[in-house]
């Protein structure tokens, strides 16, 4: 039974909501700007993780180092928790996760499917399942959109050059699909970079794909949480995120009217995350998590 009674209870007012939803996007828009409109012409790779092919480039790390620079002088007592790993222990038991270009493959072969996402959490953001997003946002540089929520206040997307979340003008709420029949689903997923995951996400999709309408492979987890908040993709399934990949398009998802699970039992994170509206996620989830069949 997945439960939420290791995680901070505390919930913040509305209007400390709506104020930490609104420095979501201003930090993800922020950075947005500076990935797209300073990226230079041939994109330095700084550093790899896991593999060879799983690198960190230097605009991921400018971007980082803006987003540490605007959090600290905006949240000097917040934690922050970022994919390319310089944290920072907070005292007031909110902690910023920030990815600074989720999508680095497709940004450095200049594909435009990359994005920048900042959620801001309570709870433990280091050990997974010990968190809750409380608001999140993830801009969108390419078509210069921002899609954004906080808990009871619905999904939204804007234009960049919107107004701050609270205003109506020029602001889309975001619904996720209404489709109900497994085998007319239109189903994101991705890929890890070490070969022998790969290959394991590879033969589990030999017996999903017959099962669904058809799949697609985007590129970056925080788009995909966003096409399933905004209905452009029915479904959403991979194994291997991490709380950056995953935290703001969580607090989307479920602001849209979808749900998000993992594993049976557990909360989404690294063995498996699975996002879609309420009559689709459980068949879904289902057909990868085998302990659910």
């Amino acid at each position: 039974m997945v439960t939420d009674e290791h995680l901070d209870p505390a919930e913040p007012s509305s209007a400390v909501l709506e104020e930490l939803e609104r420095l979501c996007v201003d930090l993800a828009v922020a950075a947005a700007r500076l990935i797209r409109d300073e990226r230079p012409q041939q994109v330095g790779v700084a550093a790899t993780k896991t593999t060879d092919t799983d690198v960190v480039t230097i605009m991921d790390q400018r971007s980082e180092e803006l987003l540490h620079r605007l959090i600290r002088g905006a949240r000097p007592d917040d934690g922050i928790l970022g994919e390319e790993g310089a944290d920072v222990l907070g005292t007031s038991g909110l902690t910023w996760v920030i990815d600074p270009i989720d999508g680095t493959v497709n940004y450095l072969y200049e594909i435009p499917a990359y994005a920048v996402s900042v959620a801001v959490v309570t709870g433990d953001a280091r050990t997974e399942g010990g968190w809750r997003a409380l608001a999140g946002a993830v801009a969108d540089p390419s078509r210069e959109l921002v899609h954004h929520a906080r808990r009871g206040g619905g999904a939204w997307t804007v234009p960049e050059s919107a107004p701050a979340p609270g205003s109506p003008t020029r602001a889309r709420r975001l619904a996720v699909s209404t489709e109900e029949r497994l085998g007319r689903s239109l189903l994101a997923t991705g890929f890890g970079y070490d070969a022998d995951v790969r290959a394991r996400q590879a033969e589990v999709l030999r017996s999903v794909l017959p099962q669904v309408r058809d799949i697609r492979r985007i590129g970056s987890a925080a788009l995909d949480l966003v096409r399933v908040a905004d209905g452009s993709v029915d479904a959403y399934a991979e194994s291997g995120l991490n709380a950056w990949d995953l935290a703001a398009g969580w607090v989307i998802v479920e602001e849209a009217g979808g749900v998000v699970l993992g594993r049976r039992g557990h909360r989404p994170g690294k063995a498996l995350t699975v996002a879609a509206g309420p009559a689709l996620v459980q068949p879904v989830q289902a057909l990868f998590d085998p302990a659910t069949q």
